[in-house]
């Protein structure tokens, strides 16, 4: 079970980070300044860290510096609303392994993780099935049996992350999280709006209303 040092001192954006992580399986630590990540980086055995260029105490450009001089080679991913280049390319060359602007989808967060913490020889799904349903991550094409399908990015997004949670009722706050990212409008319809694109697209069928709870795959897909 792979652990994740979060070093960011948003409240809303980490308590959206651990939620989605946990919830894939990994187990997170949040920290909200820059000693305290040089500290549980150099103490704990984490296998990824996502940083924060704007922590109080030290920024994080020290924050990676100090671990990297400390000789820690785990991934770290920056996570930062400063969007130029020279930004970038001050924390790759700093010892970064990805940067991501914020605001983000927490889909593509997400699949970057997973790339980094990807071990060698282990080849990464590519395609995503359910029933006739399949979703080629690589091609970025979906197919229902042998009919292609042609989807918007959000739609490829919110179908990813129905397949990825196949026989799972997902609610509208974790669809709006995992496709719009954190900051979303939590009073917006656009997630009831998306699924009737899908359902036009793929079938009535594919996705199913829970009731009170959200959407889900239909177990009956195909």
């Amino acid at each position: 079970m792979n652990r994740i040092l979060i070093a960011e001192d948003e409240p809303r954006l980490v308590a959206f980070l651990e939620k989605g992580l946990r919830a894939e399986g990994f187990v997170t630590t949040a920290v909200a300044d820059g000693p305290t990540a040089i500290a549980r980086a150099r103490d704990d055995d984490f296998d990824l860290m996502l940083l924060d260029l704007g922590l109080p105490g030290l920024d994080g450009q020290q924050v990676l510096r100090a671990v990297r001089a400390a000789e820690q080679r785990m991934p770290v991913i920056i996570l930062s609303a400063r969007d130029a280049v020279s930004e970038k390319v001050d924390g790759l060359e700093g010892g970064a392994d990805d940067y991501v602007t914020k605001p983000f989808r927490f889909e593509e967060l997400l699949a970057r993780v997973r790339v980094r913490l990807r071990s060698e020889g282990t080849t990464e799904q590519t395609v995503l099935r359910h029933g006739d349903l399949a979703l080629d991550l690589r091609t970025r094409r979906a197919t229902v049996g042998d009919r292609s399908v042609e989807l918007s990015a959000r739609e490829f997004t919110m179908l990813e992350v129905f397949l990825r949670h196949p026989g799972q009722v997902l609610s509208r706050e974790q669809l709006l999280s995992h496709v719009w990212g954190y900051d979303y409008d939590p009073g917006s319809n656009v997630v009831d709006v998306y699924v009737g694109y899908l359902r036009k697209k793929l079938g009535k069928d594919q996705v199913a209303t829970v009731r009170g709870m959200g959407y889900a795959l239909a177990e009956t897909a195909g």
